[in-house]
């Protein structure tokens, strides 16, 4: 069991509490012990022209009498012995007094002050658990960039866990803005890149339908106007996943079966050309969000399985169902190339392929599970890949009930 910081802090103040009471009770013990001899000292072994010690008693003559407790009279070495007993029996009774009830009294001293160090301890760190949860809270937001907009805001004395949390604040709200400028440039970016496309296509196609265009300036102008829409289409995701990665204010029941159902009919073109097999199995999966980002979530996790698969006689299972707990699933698995397990969390990345870095290609600009994770995570999802047996990928979003 990983102990807290604050039961290690009871801990050592408790335990520094206790040894210094145990040395203060040796200390006492030892003074005790030297002042009960001191007062107490009896010695039959001393010679009559002995002096006593300094604060002891003076040596008891051969014929002392001493008369006992019990109205017993003692005289001689009786005498002696009977004080040697008295003294041995007071020095017992202190010693045990002492020892035994000074204990007592510093175990329930002690657990005291341990307990007030728990509370005190407590009260000290509360500002650091504040830090804690607050951090705790980003950390599970369901993107990076969300929940930046909280803020410790501690006030109190000016002191080292007050400049934690300003310094906490400070860089919270540094990564705010970061990830804000960020969106805005892609956004910006995105935006500003469609008119050159725009104006280029529309001069390739004049170009191409000229009446004096050569059949060499047809294919070329074929040529452009296929890279134009590769421009065209990356553009158009950054913005998707620009816009995918701002949290849903407002949310409306979608049945991701109807989704389903909708985006197979769309992909079945390409999927024929291909000589790919869809196959889908719409079962109910209720959920709540936007109907626009779930359906590219669903269209792109489709268009995926199409693209990357063996080509013809290639298959594609689009499958949409209630979980156990309520939540809805949406599943895509799909024939293709071993995929490594260690390769699949770098699918999710933007600009990332499976076996290579290429940013445009024939297939895609790499963008398209991104916007998937994006889009889940916006409503509050979690979606997970995995190699699929004898080659391919299998590709689960699970949404809120």
């Amino acid at each position: 069991m990983k102990l807290t910081l604050r039961s290690r802090l009871t801990l050592i103040y408790g335990g520094l509490f206790l040894a210094a009471g145990v040395v203060l009770l040796g200390v006492t013990y030892a003074l005790f012990n030297q002042q009960l001899h001191g007062a107490m000292g009896v010695s039959v072994n001393h010679d009559e022209g002995t002096p006593p010690a300094p604060g002891a008693l003076p040596p008891p003559k051969k014929n002392k009498t001493v008369a006992g407790i019990n109205g017993k009279t003692y005289t001689g070495a009786d005498a002696d012995k009977w004080l040697k007993q008295q003294e041995d029996r007071l020095h017992d009774a202190a010693t045990t007094s002492l020892i035994t009830q000074g204990g007592i009294a510093l175990l329930v001293v002690g657990g005291t002050a341990a307990g007030f160090g728990w509370l005190v301890a407590g009260r000290v760190l509360a500002p650091l658990h504040r830090v804690t949860d607050t951090a705790r809270r980003i950390a599970k937001a369901p993107a990076a960039d969300r929940g930046l907009h909280e803020r410790i805001a501690l006030r109190g004395p000016d002191d080292e866990v007050k400049k934690l949390a300003d310094t906490f604040d400070t860089m919270v709200e540094r990564l705010d803005r970061s990830f804000d400028g960020q969106r805005r440039f892609v956004a910006n970016a995105s935006h500003e890149l469609r008119t050159p496309l725009t104006l280029g296509r529309a001069l390739v196609e004049v170009a191409m339908h000229r009446r004096a265009a050569s059949e060499d300036v047809k294919q070329l102008g074929e040529n452009l106007l296929e890279i134009n829409t590769r421009h065209e289409r990356l553009i158009t995701q950054l913005l998707l996943l620009a816009d995918s990665e701002n949290e849903i204010t407002e949310r409306l029941p979608v049945d991701l079966a109807d989704i389903v159902g909708h985006v197979v009919a769309q992909a079945a073109p390409e999927a024929q050309q291909t000589g790919i097999t869809v196959h889908e199995k719409a079962s109910e999966a209720l959920t709540r969000g936007n109907a626009l980002l779930l359906e590219r979530l669903v269209h792109n996790l489709v268009e995926n399985g199409i693209r990357h698969n063996v080509g013809r006689g290639g298959r594609v299972d689009v499958t949409s169902r209630t979980h156990e707990d309520g939540r809805a699933e949406v599943e895509v698995s799909n024939t293709g190339p071993t995929v490594p397990p260690y390769d699949i969390p770098a699918l999710f990345e933007p600009f990332r392929r499976l076996g290579t870095d290429r940013l445009v290609t024939a297939k895609g600009a790499g963008l398209g599970l991104s916007i998937v994770r994006a889009v889940t995570r916006a409503h509050g999802g979690t979606v997970t890949a995995r190699p699929r047996e004898g080659g391919g990928l299998v590709v689960t979003a699970t949404l809120p009930s």
